[in-house]
This record gives C-alpha cells, sequence and structure tokens, in this order.
C-alpha cells in the first residue's frame, strides 16, 4: 500500500492534488452539516452577523483559497509548503463552491430551489478532479502519441477540435458533458452530436425552421429529466439537505 501510494501520487507530485480534493470534499460536507443545523437550531453553531450583517462564509472561503493557492504555487510539488498550501486551498474551494448560487444570482439562494446549483457544482468539481488524479489532461493531450506530440499540426489539431466539440456541448445546454469533456473528449463528441436541450442557444437558432427536430429535443428532455430528475433531486437533498418551500434569507 505503500509504495503504491507513493508510486502514484508522491512520485508523480499529485499528492498537493489529493490533499487539495479531500480538504475540499471535507470542508464541504462539514459545512452543510453545519448550516443544516443552525437551518434546524440544532447546536452550539449560530450565523455570524457582527453589527448585524451576515457574514457568508464565502467570504473567508476566498481568502483561504487566495492565500492556499499562492502558498501551494509558491514551492515545489513534493513539499510541506505545497501540501500545507493544497490544504488550505481545498478548503476555501469549498466554502466558496458551497456558495456558488449566491454569486451566480448575487442573492442569498442557499435553501432556495436555486441553492440546489451549488450542490452541482461541487460534484462537478470532485469529479473533474478526480479525473485528474486519474491521469486525465485537458482536451485529450494525453491521448497523443510521442509522435504527434512533435507534430505541431496534429497537437493543435486536436486541442482545436477537441475545443470545438466542448464548445458544440456547451451551447446545446449541455454543460455537465462540456465539463467533464474537457478532461474526456468522448464524452464532449456524445454531447456534441445530440439533440441540443430545448432553450440552449444551438436549440434557438438550429430548430428555429425545424418544428420536428424542435418536438423531438422537448420529448427526449423531459423523459431524461423524468427518469434522472428525481434520482438527482434526492442525491442532492441527500448531501446539501432540501431546499424550503418558501425563500428564505438567512441559513
Amino acid at each position: 500500500m505503500g509504495h503504491w501510494f507513493y508510486d502514484n501520487f508522491v512520485e508523480p507530485g499529485k499528492l498537493p492534488m489529493l490533499l487539495a480534493l479531500a480538504s475540499f470534499v471535507i470542508t464541504f460536507l462539514v459545512t452543510r452539516t453545519v448550516t443544516r443545523m443552525i437551518r434546524a437550531g440544532r447546536g452550539p453553531f449560530r450565523n455570524v452577523s457582527p453589527g448585524g450583517m451576515h457574514i457568508h462564509h464565502v467570504v473567508p472561503g476566498v481568502i483561504l483559497a487566495v492565500v492556499g493557492g499562492f502558498v501551494s504555487l509558491g514551492g515545489d510539488r513534493r513539499s510541506v509548503t505545497a501540501c500545507v498550501g493544497a490544504v488550505v486551498f481545498g478548503a476555501g474551494v469549498g466554502l466558496v463552491l458551497d456558495e456558488f448560487a449566491l454569486i451566480l444570482h448575487l442573492d442569498d439562494v442557499y435553501w432556495s430551489e436555486q441553492g440546489r446549483q451549488s450542490v452541482e457544482v461541487v460534484v462537478l468539481a470532485a469529479a473533474l478532479a478526480l479525473l485528474v488524479l486519474a491521469g486525465s489532461s485537458p482536451l485529450g493531450v494525453n491521448d497523443l502519441t510521442p509522435d504527434e506530440r512533435q507534430n505541431r499540426a496534429s497537437l493543435i489539431l486536436t486541442l482545436v477540435g477537441n475545443f470545438l466539440l466542448v464548445v458544440v456541448a456547451l451551447f446545446k445546454g449541455k454543460l455537465r458533458m462540456a465539463l467533464i469533456g474537457v478532461l474526456v473528449p468522448f464524452v464532449a463528441l456524445f454531447g456534441a452530436v445530440r439533440l441540443a436541450r430545448p432553450g440552449s442557444p444551438w436549440a434557438r437558432r438550429a430548430y428555429r425552421r425545424r418544428p420536428r427536430a424542435r418536438a423531438k429535443s422537448v420529448l427526449r428532455a423531459t423523459r431524461h429529466d423524468r427518469r434522472w430528475g428525481r434520482l438527482r433531486r434526492r442525491f442532492q437533498d441527500l448531501i446539501g439537505g432540501a431546499p424550503d418551500r418558501l425563500p428564505t434569507r438567512r441559513h
């Protein structure tokens, strides 16, 4: 076990990444536990409101992410400094992404339906970090042979092609596939060739005069959401807590 850990994480310089991911996930889970306790009125925790102004945990999160990021980047990837900085950075990112919906909407939507976006972004970020730890590289650079890497034309064409697939998937309203496709080009290809989701920029332009394609897109999206939407919502509620039926201004 010790040799496997050293060969796969320490020697390649992936230990800071692993520590950052662990810190990120743990911080998010602890934060959600604390906020759910505050919401239920249990335990010793309370909202931080000096002078009557509620301080969201995204504020210390930004500070920790900035400090940890600079500390981690300033040292060798195999040094203790880089590892400490990675832990601080991961904790900061966990606090920031836990309130991603607040940043996106510029409103306190923590316990609303819009607040589910924070949980979804955290899950996506953790999945992307795991893919990087597993050896995936942006836009499939690792899939090239040594000869192709030396050939600038092949390298540029591969990067541009994979990037265009990501952009197409994004314009088709497939955000998850586009993000994962940055590291796994096949996922981006799958999202790019499939029908666009209703309301996406691609659907509004390409399906404007194609009623059959538009109807098929709506039907497919409805079936997909009916099949996976309830399961996704249960998973989000399990991790982050169920949203309030009525908007709330505090957590």
